[in-house]
């Protein structure tokens, strides 16, 4: 009897601290929410957490109860709409509180089993909790410094929570903090058909040709947009009916550009709806992505919205375009960023607000079309999304490496990068590994430091690591892209650049293109700019090319001065 005792203690003292996570995809109608998450930083429960005595609450109840996101910062008068949101199971004549050690509130469950969103003001914060909301007059206040948390059922402490400095318009869970309305969306992958790949400045015209044909939406996502080109092209679209929605960065770097708010006017005036993603409850440090879903089909871009980037002015750019589903996937991820309280509308955004000067709108400079768009037979494709996933993602799709990765990148955030170190890895595998960078003026010496590390790292080691800065000749005049080839069968396109800013506070899109076409293609890009863009004669032929050409002149020399003499 004994001993049965005793095991029936120690099953109620773990099952106080036991966290049972529940389930949720990116399928979920609201990603915006936190369910799905793992508890909070949690405590031990009190040592005498047992059934309280007539409750009706089961032995093993106590992992189905749990406090499993706070908000205790809201960007409020007051902080009117704190809220703490718990999940309670389906037992009746308990009495549920929560306390913080200073007060107490009593928490009314509603009939059944399920998530409870408990605020003062619950229309005001709770809004995005994905729960059923109970309002409480005297909520407790949730200190910005910081709480220890109680969920108690009859007295008795069934989890507990611990934060500390809070941040402004973020929930705490899952042992950190996540800004409100920010999503948390799985990789997706979905079967491949057929994608058209293309490069930047060789065809400026896929991008725009995809929004000039539209007849039903476009949902376009960007950092900047600076493209008088694909501003008339969207508001023809809006003038011919199309729904048409822009989501932009409201603070990028150096500001907004005067030309970029008189795009954005005349966006407006034409009927197109304008958001930009900043203010007080910004989500992310940046909206980084460039993408665009066109009625069932999706273009997927290394490039801004402007004349050096999709004009084809100025950089090397990847690009890929991608029908259904992958279009319809982006557009969860455009409608979840969109419609989040960070999204403020252009109207709102651009009053009494000063913008930046004029920045490079791009040369006139034209370059050749050497890369040909091409249609490509795709097996499948994944979706990436920073900062939900892609950090993982990507350097799982590193790790999986046999023969080769060839990584072109504007610049890579040092030594200790993940995804370069991730690729280091690979290297010490037996990897061959072959590093595309900028030369750029503002990245030439950061760029320089590196590759001699690494030179250094695979002369030591006995590693297949070989590094370049890029010599775009008359090709391009500077890399921008942001794209990987592994094993010559998987590519990777996106605007996730290789920093920590980039995977874990920006929002970015990375698709993955698994195909020995598409791999093809992006190979013979990067081989073309490894070379420097331009053709070379090997040193030999070129020699005995020379001189023949001389022995050539020389006979025509003669042959003229004869005539002359005649």
């Amino acid at each position: 009897m004994w001993g049965v005792y005793r095991r029936l203690v120690l099953v109620a003292v773990l099952c106080g601290c036991v966290v049972v996570p529940v389930a949720t995809t990116a399928e979920s109608p609201d990603p915006t929410t936190a369910t799905g998450t793992p508890a909070l930083d949690r405590t031990t429960a009190s040592s005498n957490s047992a059934p309280p005595t007539g409750s009706g609450l089961e032995l093993g109840a106590f992992d189905r109860a749990t406090i499993v996101a706070v908000y205790p910062d809201p960007v409020t008068d007051g902080d009117r709409g704190e809220c703490v949101v718990v999940d309670l199971p389906a037992t009746g004549g308990v009495n549920w509180t929560l306390s913080d050690g200073e007060g107490t509130i009593h928490v009314q469950k509603p009939s059944g089993s399920g998530r409870i969103a408990v605020s003062d003001d619950p229309g005001v914060a709770c809004h995005r909790a994905d729960a059923r909301t109970v309002a409480v007059e005297d909520m407790l206040r949730l200190s910005n410094a910081g709480e220890d948390l109680a969920l108690r059922a009859d007295g008795v402490t069934v989890d507990t929570v611990t934060y500390a400095d809070a941040q402004t318009a973020s929930w705490y869970r899952n042992g950190s903090w996540h800004p409100l309305g920010a999503t948390d969306f799985d990789p997706v992958a979905v079967p491949g058909r057929t994608g058209r790949v293309f490069v930047l400045p060789d065809s400026p015209e896929v991008p725009l040709a995809l929004l000039g044909n539209a007849s039903d939406r476009i949902l376009l996502a960007g950092y900047t947009f600076t493209s008088e080109g694909v501003a008339r092209a969207l508001r023809s679209a809006a003038e011919r009916g199309v729904a048409v929605r822009v989501l932009l960065d409201g603070a990028p770097v150096g500001g907004l550009e005067r030309r970029e708010a008189r795009l954005l006017d005349r966006l407006v005036a034409a009927g197109v709806e304008v958001r930009l993603l900043g203010g007080p409850r910004a989500r992310y440090a940046f909206h980084h992505a460039k993408y665009a879903v066109v009625d069932d089909r999706a273009v997927v871009l290394t490039e801004n919205w402007k004349p050096a980037g999709t004009g084809g002015r100025s950089s090397r750019g990847w690009g890929v375009v991608l029908g259904s589903p992958t279009a319809e996937r982006l557009a969860r991820v455009f409608r979840a960023d969109a419609g989040a309280p960070d999204a403020i509308r252009w109207e709102e955004y651009r009053t009494g607000r000063a913008f930046s000067t004029e920045g490079d709108g791009g040369s006139s400079r034209s370059y050749p079309a050497r890369f040909r768009p091409r249609r490509v037979s795709v097996d499948e494709v994944e979706l990436f999304v920073a900062p939900d996933n892609a950090g993982r993602s990507v350097r799982r799709i590193l790790r999986s490496a046999n023969a080769s990765i060839r990584v072109v990148q504007m610049r890579i955030d040092g030594r200790n990068d993940p995804f370069l170190r991730a690729t280091i890895a690979a290297a010490r595998r037996g990897v061959r590994v072959e590093i595309l960078l900028s030369s750029a003026r503002y990245v030439r010496e950061d760029n320089r430091e590196l590759a001699r590390w690494l030179r250094r790292l695979a002369r030591e080691e006995g590693l297949s690591i070989a590094v370049r800065l890029a010599e775009p000749r008359s090709t391009f005049e500077k890399i921008h892209a942001k794209g990987v080839v592994v094993d010559g069968d998987c590519v990777l396109v996106g605007s996730l650049n290789w920093n920590e800013e980039s995977w874990r506070r920006n929002r970015e899109v990375v698709v993955v293109l698994h195909g020995r076409e598409a791999a093809e293609y992006f190979e013979r890009v990067f081989r073309s700019d490894w070379r420097g863009g331009a053709w070379r004669l090997p040193v030999a032929v070129g020699t005995a090319v020379a001189i023949a050409c001389l022995l050539a002149i020389a006979r025509v020399g003669r042959w003229v001065s004869f005539d002359q003499s005649s």
